[in-house]
């Protein structure tokens, strides 16, 4: 009965500290106030919050179940008595008291922390539940969140620097200003939440924001009071509808979802065949000593799982096969159903399978595991984890001898694509929607000829006219001239080479057009250990800028460009990256970017780079910064795929910090391969 009693108590309080929806301004909240809860661990929530002349377009990320952030873009209309603002702001939230029996949850927070500071505010906030339907938010806020009746900062106590807000100095924004957080004059808020049924909740707050600079141009604010209702409509999205400050309406939509929690958790994928005993296997007798008829037999059977046997060595006791996965997501289930056709094709006296991973016909892992173990822990209900125990996870030594039929190797593919640019002062949303043609042929084992043609169907992309203002060299900040041209663009033609050079180490060569704004030669080597936290690399390019229409033209720009990179594993979700070298424009400087990786292959993360360009030479925005964001098909459809969509929200695209884009680097190529990323999602090994 202790255990129970334990974890029950464990759910109430992680249910205490949940948040029960999102602000006006995207982050966990009541209405247009913040409040002290969180929301559920790696929550990716979106809103879109509109009232008169106010619209604002929203998305946060629960980094860690204390941890939130959220990013959002804004239009104000008439500010200030003047024109339409857009305006890009991001917050952060840290819940550093949980809720308890007497006690309220806390948190202390800073919006628009790194932007033009039109929302720029700090605040302590503490909620309660006070029933299990009614809950209680207050908190004390500075700047925008101590404008409406505000009095002297308690903080003074500490120091009289904190009874003065200095004047922010924003430059060209997208500076932090730490010389104002939680300075000048305070002012309390607060409000409640009533959970009136499952799906309806009432909520009334008292709002601190004075909105100085709307109040009158863009609205009248008559009263400091907001009341809101809102409808979850079912798991992931709600509506809500407000009557804000005495004056206007407000509709507020929300969707959430969850990466750690699969649409389709079951998997849509077809069943696994059974593990044979060696004394069942058919195929294994008709195998005559002949290694071309175990070939033979293996090739239709690893094909049939989505497996393609590149090698196979036969040697005493032990199989050894290499073998590209080119369907499912979580490695462990390919190195799983790998292991069954062997038990059905091996010869009897095999008593062990050596399974090697590769990507782009270079080994990655080697994976040892013993046969008598697959035949009995089938069905054992933690057959995964003793199979685990008694496997060898390995660097890959080298290739294996190839298999004959493999190489010359081509395949195709069509399907449709969407190229989004996000965040245009002049429209927020721009997009390219058509289809996409790609080819890959391999000659020779590690040596992959890669193109890809693009058509456009429809989109506004050609209708940005924003000339550049830069300084620097336009590597970027010409991107609209790529959109003007109608007819199939070429984005990617390439011939690279992959290669182990010696252990743990990975090389790669790449050359051709390397991107849709660049074409050149690019080569990089990987220090990679198969259980080390830490990995190293080093890049060198030499590139040639390409002509507009993304064809075969090139520009008169060209440099030299490369970086040294660490990658480290902070936990088994969380990675980190440092790289330090020279960009596209001709700038020094340094990248670091840390990403929350999950099993499923969902990657959510978060880059910063500052280079000896100076703020005002690199212009709006002062630095280069963005989202990333990866998102698996196989999440979505439930099929077995490793197709992924990937994409980088910048704030703004300018010239200075700018990267070269080339496909497969090395870490991201063979990091789900190896022993450590195996070891997270072994679980699926049964599937």
């Amino acid at each position: 009965m202790t255990v129970p009693l334990a974890l029950g108590t464990a759910a109430r309080a992680q249910d205490a500290d949940r948040a029960w929806g999102y602000n006006s301004f995207g982050v966990p909240g009541l209405i247009d106030m913040p409040s002290a809860g969180s929301r559920e661990d790696a929550e990716l929530g979106f809103t879109i919050f509109h009232m008169q002349n106010q619209t604002r377009v929203s998305a946060a990320f629960q980094i860690t179940p204390r941890l939130s952030a959220g990013f959002r873009y804004s239009s104000v209309g008439n500010y200030n008595g003047g024109g339409t603002l857009y305006d890009r702001s991001f917050s952060i939230q840290y819940r550093f008291l949980d809720e308890g029996r007497y006690r309220p949850a806390m948190a202390v927070g800073i919006n628009d922390m790194a932007g033009t500071g039109v929302y720029a505010g700090e605040y302590v906030v503490a909620s309660k539940a006070l029933t299990q339907r009614l809950r209680a938010t207050a908190g004390i806020g500075w700047g925008r969140l101590g404008s409406f009746g505000s009095f002297d900062n308690p903080l003074g106590v500490i120091s009289d620097r904190f009874d003065t807000r200095p004047k922010a100095d924003v430059g060209t924004g997208g500076t932090f200003q730490p010389s104002q957080w939680f300075r000048g004059p305070a002012a309390l808020f607060g409000g409640v939440e009533w959970q009136a049924s499952d799906r309806l909740s009432l909520l009334a707050e008292y709002s601190s924001d004075a909105y100085t600079r709307e109040d009158g141009p863009t609205f009248e604010r008559k009263s400091p009071f907001n009341f809101a209702a809102r409808y979850k409509i079912n798991r992931n999205a709600s509506v809500s509808a407000g009557y804000m400050y005495g004056s206007t309406l407000s509709l507020q939509l929300n969707y959430a979802l969850n990466p750690k929690r699969n649409a389709n958790p079951s998997g849509l994928e077809t069943a696994p065949p059974p593990v044979v005993p060696r004394g069942g296997a058919d195929a294994a007798k008709s195998w005559a000593g002949d290694p071309a008829l175990l070939e033979a037999s293996l090739r239709p059977a690893l094909a049939a799982q989505g497996l393609a046997l590149e090698g196979m060595a036969l040697s005493g006791d032990r199989l050894a096969i290499q073998i590209r996965n080119d369907r499912y997501n979580a490695a462990p289930e390919a190195i799983g159903r790998a292991a069954r056709v062997l038990s059905a094709q091996a010869p009897a006296n095999v008593d062990r399978f050596a399974i090697t991973l590769s990507k782009n016909s270079m080994p990655v892992s080697t994976t040892d595991l013993k046969r008598a173990d697959l035949e009995a822990f089938e069905f054992h209900p933690i057959g995964g984890e003793l199979i685990r125990a008694n496997a060898q996870i390995a660097d890959a030594a080298g290739r294996l001898p190839p298999v004959g039929g493999v190489y010359p190797r081509f395949s195709w593919s069509i399907g449709p694509y969407l190229k989004p640019a996000l965040f245009d002062p002049d429209d927020p949303l721009r997009a390219d929607i058509g289809f996409s043609l790609g080819a890959k042929f391999e000659p020779l084992p590690g040596l992959l000829l890669s193109g890809q043609v693009n058509q456009k169907l429809i989109g506004n992309l050609d209708q940005a006219n924003r000339p550049s203002d830069s300084v620097l060299p336009h590597v970027r900040s010409d991107a609209w001239l790529y959109y003007k041209t109608s007819g199939p663009q070429i984005p990617e033609l390439t011939a690279a080479y992959f290669f182990r050079p010696g252990r743990d180490l990975y090389g790669r060569v790449t050359a051709g057009y390397l991107e849709a704004m660049f074409a050149g030669v690019s080569a990089e080597l990987l220090w990679a250990p198969q259980n080390s936290r830490l990995a190293l690399g080093a890049e060198i390019n030499r590139v040639r800028q390409r002509g507009y229409d993304q064809r075969f033209d090139l520009r008169d720009y060209e440099v030299t460009t490369g970086h040294l990179s660490a990658y480290y594993r902070l936990s088994d979700d969380f990675y980190t990256q440092l790289d330090v070298g020279r960009y596209l424009a001709g700038d020094t400087g340094a990248t670091l970017s840390f990403a929350r990786v999950f099993d499923n292959g969902w990657r959510v993360g978060v880059y910063a780079t500052k280079t000896n360009v100076s703020s005002a030479d690199f212009g709006e925005g002062s630095f280069d910064k963005g989202f990333q964001l990866t998102i698996p098909l196989g999440w979505v459809t439930g099929q077995a795929t490793r197709t992924k969509y990937s994409t980088v929200i910048q704030p703004i695209l300018r010239d200075g910090g700018a990267r070269l884009h080339v496909s497969d680097r090395l870490y991201g190529l063979v990091r789900d391969d190896q022993a450590a990323t195996l070891d997270g999602n072994w679980e699926r090994f049964w599937r």
